[in-house]
């Protein structure tokens, strides 16, 4: 019985508190009376755990052989230097050319023109030059003694073989040939020549030797006429 009542008594006082704390707290009011605040106040995001990242690999691709190019075309070689001689021989074959087209008053300008610049400088050119138009019938008579010996310093032995010295050699050469064919020609002619007066010396003879005899026979026969 005392345990109940204890039990009895404790539930009476807590009771009687409830009440008393019902009594002295105000009345809520209502929700929908309640104003509403214009800015709500910003609440805290919640923490995020950041995500580990995984670790990254750089992947390099193997190194890769270019392209095979195709090689450069091989360069030409230089050209060699042209000398003061090579030029000079090139000029003298141009001006060999031209005289072997030209006409005579122009050859015999030329000529005129060769004989003065071999009086002022007996340079191998101008040996060469001359020489060509000795021997060219329409730039005057042709003179192949002379243009032979204009050559002759250039084709000796013992000289440094050159352009120049070539083609004096290439001349010489042709000069002596038409000189021996010219002596040729010129011997069979006068052999010609020499029967030609022959056979009219034997002509002359027979016919003196004819009317001779003519003449005697007529001189005979009128003699005995006359007997």
């Amino acid at each position: 019985m005392i345990r109940r009542c204890r039990y009895s008594a404790g539930g009476v006082a807590g009771l009687v508190l409830l009440a008393a704390c019902a009594a002295a707290s105000p009345a809520l009011p209502n929700e929908a009376s309640v104003p509403t605040p214009a800015v709500l106040a910003a609440r805290e995001p919640p923490p995020v755990t950041p995500v580990p990242e995984p670790p990254v690999v750089i992947v390099q691709a193997p190194p890769q052989s270019p392209p095979p190019q195709s090689a450069p075309p091989p360069a030409p070689p230089p050209m060699p230097p042209v000398n003061e001689e090579e030029q000079q021989a090139l000029a003298l074959l141009v001006d060999l050319q031209r005289y072997a087209v030209e006409a005579g008053d122009d050859l015999k300008r030329d000529l005129a023109a060769a004989n003065v610049a071999i009086a002022r400088t007996r340079s191998d050119a101008n040996r060469i030059r001359l020489a060509m138009l000795l021997t060219l019938p329409n730039a005057g008579p042709p003179d192949d003694s002379r243009a032979l010996s204009m050559l002759e310093p250039l084709v000796g032995k013992g000289s440094t073989p050159s352009p120049l010295k070539q083609i004096a050699a290439v001349l010489y050469a042709q000069i002596v040939e038409r000189a021996r064919s010219v002596r040729e020609e010129q011997k069979k002619t006068a052999a010609a020549q020499e029967k030609l007066d022959a056979l009219r010396a034997v002509e002359r003879s027979l016919l003196l030797e004819r009317s001779r005899n003519a003449g005697g026979g007529g001189a005979g026969g009128g003699g005995g006429t006359g007997r």
